[in-house]
């Protein structure tokens, strides 16, 4: 008899060699670079490609990378007509997972997701390419579209971490929002194997489309004990109000053994350590403001602080979903849509582990403790 362990607590579902996390010291690394590092002196881009091939890329290298993704931020306009036939009331999320999965249809070629696993490794960098280029700008056309508005084209001269904000306001960003947004970005990149990132092994191991292989990992992502705790974080902030009000509110929520979101994870006994980061880069910005820091922001220190007091000992720290609401708010994205960002970051570390994936493919198939009956006859229904 296998032990059944929830959710799979522990029990290692696969070997990898493209990020890892200590969650006693607080140490996370993309590839053996510390994530501090690479939020400090990297770009986006560059963190992508690196999770892909598994090395810095020289020069030329990321340049012709950079190229290619910007060269294919344009989705076809049939994806635009799907969105207008969407309910503008959906999550984003939603839209998001329809819209990616609809991409196959329109870039078909997985001949070589045949016999086991995929050698062709020009197809699987040419996918992954579409995919990263285009999560943007599909997160950013929803937000007109579901206002009844035609989505903003996106632009070749800027960024990746630009170009999402200009699509989104239709204004060139200003410098430090986005570098916070790049930094943002590959703070998001990857995390282990989490949740949506397995899901993502589970429909590669299939040698399913990759654009399904996405699609699979977004609903994943989306729910609130994942990826959605971001959004969460900001509309239980906005619920306390002011700092002033955290205390008895906390204490109401620890009463009723209530869930503080963005507080707590699987993995860190210490605090997240790209909730630092943030936190860091959240105070850059309020100062470049003239120090106003505003309320939300100030009910978050004032809340991480009263947390620290009361559930430190017992392991629970922010993690990186306390501060990241807070700064995509502050960028002009929408609430919902703060897990529709962190999936534009995840696309690159899905798309990475799907190539390891198929490196060594093996399909998933675990097994299962049975708990119902023994074995029964079947009773007519004339005798029930």
């Amino acid at each position: 008899m296998s032990e059944y362990l929830p959710g799979l607590e522990g029990v290692p579902a696969t070997q990898s060699n493209i990020s890892d996390l200590d969650g006693n010291l607080g140490l996370l690394t993309y590839r053996g670079y510390p994530i501090r590092e690479l939020a400090l002196c990297s770009t986006f881009e560059e963190t992508a490609l690196l999770l892909l091939d598994g090395r810095l890329p020289t020069a030329d290298e990321l340049e012709e990378f950079d190229q290619q993704l910007r060269g294919n931020r344009v989705v076809k306009y049939n994806v635009r007509e799907i969105m207008k036939y969407l309910p503008a009331t959906g999550h984003p999320m939603e839209m998001l997972q329809t819209a990616i999965a609809s991409l196959g249809m329109f870039y078909p070629g997985d001949e070589c997701l045949t016999g086991g696993m995929c050698e062709d490794l020009n197809y699987v960098h040419n996918m992954s390419v579409k995919i990263i280029a285009r999560m943007a700008t599909i997160v950013a056309m929803w937000e007109h579209v579901r206002n009844g508005y035609d989505p903003i084209p996106p632009r070749k001269d800027l960024n990746y971490a630009e170009n999402l904000l200009y699509m989104f306001n239709g204004e060139e960003p200003d410098p430090l929002l986005a570098r916070i947004m790049d930094a943002s970005l590959i703070l998001h990149a990857e995390h282990t194997i989490n949740a949506s990132t397995f899901a993502a092994l589970v429909a590669g191991s299939t040698l399913g489309s990759p654009f399904l292989v996405v699609a699979a990992a977004i609903g994943t992502l989306a729910g609130p004990l994942h990826g959605g705790a971001n959004q969460r974080v900001v509309e239980m902030l906005e619920e306390i109000g002011r700092p002033e009000n955290v205390r008895s509110w906390l204490d109401k929520q620890l009463a009723k053994k209530a869930k503080i979101w963005g507080m707590g994870h699987r993995e860190y006994k210490v605090k997240d350590p790209r909730a630092t980061i943030l936190q860091k880069m959240m105070r850059e910005l309020m100062e470049a403001r003239g120090g106003d820091m505003g309320p939300l922001f100030e009910t978050a220190l004032a809340l991480e602080e009263a947390c620290e007091e009361k559930l430190a000992p017992k392991g629970v720290f922010a993690n990186v979903d306390f501060y990241s609401g807070i700064l995509y708010k502050e960028m002009g994205i929408p609430p919902d849509q703060f897990t529709s960002i962190f999936a534009v970051a995840r696309s690159a570390g899905w798309l990475a582990h799907w190539r390891e994936q198929l490196g060594d493919n093996r399909i998933f198939r675990p097994t299962q403790v049975y708990s119902g009956e023994s074995q029964r006859s079947y009773v007519p229904i004339s005798e029930r």
